[in-house]
Formats: C-alpha cells, sequence, structure tokens
C-alpha cells in the first residue's frame, strides 16, 4: 500500500459523516505534495483569509470557495457552482476551515453533489482556542507548523 493509500485508508476510518473521510493537517499537506489530484479548498472567508493567514501552496493544488460570506457570515449560495470552478470530481478534495466544522459542512455538501473523493480537515487552520481564548496553539495547520504566510 502507498504512502497516499495509507494516509486515505486512516482518513476514511476517521469520517464522522456522509463524506469520504478525515486527514490531519500535516496528512493533508503530505497528501497535496505527493499527488497532483489533490486539491486544497479553504473554505474560509476572503477576510479570515487576508486577516489571519493562508496555506501556502502550489495554485494548482489550492483553491478558495467561501462557505458563508463575510460581512454577515452569510451561507454562499454559490458554493457548488465555484466549487466547480476550481475542482472536478475525480479530484481528491481536501477541505479546510478555522477549526474542522465548515469544512465538514462542505465535505458532506460536496459528496451530495458527486464529488466522492471529499475529505475534512481535521482541527483546521487554526485549531481549537487554548485556556486563555488564544488559537493557532492546540492543534490546526498553523501549530502543525505547515507553510503559510500572513498575519
Amino acid at each position: 500500500m502507498s504512502n497516499i493509500e495509507h494516509i486515505l485508508d486512516a482518513a476514511r476510518q476517521r469520517a464522522a459523516g456522509a463524506y469520504a473521510g478525515a486527514v490531519t493537517p500535516q496528512e493533508a499537506f503530505t497528501l497535496v505534495q505527493q499527488d497532483r489530484r489533490v486539491k486544497l479548498i479553504d473554505v474560509r472567508t476572503n477576510a479570515e483569509r487576508d486577516w489571519v493567514g493562508r496555506v501556502c501552496l502550489p495554485e494548482a493544488q489550492h483553491g478558495a470557495v467561501q462557505w458563508f460570506t463575510y460581512p454577515g457570515n452569510v451561507p454562499n449560495a454559490d458554493f457548488m457552482r465555484q466549487l466547480e470552478s476550481v475542482a472536478g470530481k475525480d479530484d481528491v478534495l481536501l477541505f479546510l476551515c478555522r477549526s474542522g466544522v465548515r469544512s465538514r459542512h462542505a465535505a458532506t455538501l460536496a459528496t451530495e453533489h458527486g464529488y466522492a473523493n471529499s475529505y475534512d480537515i481535521l482541527e483546521g487552520f487554526e485549531g481549537d482556542k487554548d485556556q486563555l481564548g488564544h488559537r493557532k496553539s492546540v492543534g490546526g495547520w498553523c501549530h502543525a507548523g505547515l507553510p503559510w504566510n500572513g498575519a
């Protein structure tokens, strides 16, 4: 079994919903590095990406489709149409949000629309809050030391 299949097999075992599975931030980074069919889809708002930070990945393997729009946190009525413009149904999609909630919803919706290889990235970009209420120190892409830039 290849490293990619090993990661995806473990992810399928972690599935917590009606989508393919769930990967850790490190597994997501490994998958993107090893397979061009893998795309990370950042579902945070444009404001979050601008003010908090962005993952650093090759443009061909990274897309952004807001789950909610800012301001107002209004559900993005064009989510699926926008997803179709950045990913194909045969791609392996890894959905990322702040802490792993919106990404689960996005993976579920994508699966319902024929994107069978939709995965949630556990812990999200910033992870959970620590005892002082701060993020980026308990889990998540940033805490794992994966490449990102921004605020």
